[in-house]
């Protein structure tokens, strides 16, 4: 295992939830599991490889648990893992701000909209 030093702590943070998909993929587990399916359509311009990776990805770092069901066809879904679940602040401070920041964006006149709202 590589030796990682960290000059501060939110560096660690980015190291696992870091980049475009993360977050989003995190935001939209935070209501309960999910099959890939309904992540990707949920999520706008990600790709079918893009989102297995970073299934995997979170999955390898503990965050998400992947569950299998023995049935034909098979089925899987994705939920937090407790430990994942500690993120649940986070992630609605990040998800709050975003929704604030469309509506600061609205109030300046700028054409924007948010779906979930």
């Amino acid at each position: 295992m590589e030796n990682r030093e960290y000059m501060i702590g939110v560096e660690a943070t980015m190291d696992v939830i870091g980049g475009k998909w993360k977050p989003i993929i995190l935001c939209n587990l935070r209501h309960g599991p999910m099959r890939p399916s309904d992540l990707k359509r949920g999520i706008t311009g990600i790709s079918q490889k893009m989102l297995t990776q970073q299934l995997r990805e979170l999955e390898d770092d503990k965050i998400i648990d992947r569950k299998v069901y023995q049935q034909v066809p098979p089925k899987v879904e994705y939920s937090l893992s407790e430990y994942g679940l500690s993120l649940s602040n986070i992630l609605d401070s990040l998800c709050n701000w975003g929704e604030q920041h469309v509506n600061h964006l609205q109030q300046q006149g700028q054409a924007i909209s948010l779906k979930s709202k």
